[in-house]
């Protein structure tokens, strides 16, 4: 059996965002919903001083690679879907055989 780790990194704008506590108020937000709808492992993982840009990653693991793109995918998606403060600047995956 196969092990495969997603890796999913997006990039974010929050335009309206006046500070740091702003900003963790908004990607606390979207890594709590990310996890309770996708069950991956999430969390900002760069950009942590800037107020208006974050980066988020988020982890998913499975033996199906496409599986775990589709996962990823409806992830980026959701977040891209505007159901947040921000503006959704990008990201990439990259799918990590084990």
């Amino acid at each position: 059996m196969s092990m495969n780790v997603g890796v999913l990194k997006m990039r974010l704008h929050l335009p309206e965002n006046l500070s740091l506590k702003g900003k963790r108020q908004v990607i606390k937000s979207v890594v709590a919903q990310l996890q309770n709808k996708f069950h991956v492992s999430a969390a900002e993982v760069a950009d942590n001083d800037l107020w208006q840009v974050a980066t988020v990653g988020a982890v998913y693991v499975s033996n199906d690679p496409r599986f775990t793109n589709e996962v990823l995918s409806k992830a980026a998606a959701f977040v891209e879907g505007g159901n947040f403060d921000v503006e959704f600047m990008g990201y990439g995956t990259e799918i990590i055989p084990l």
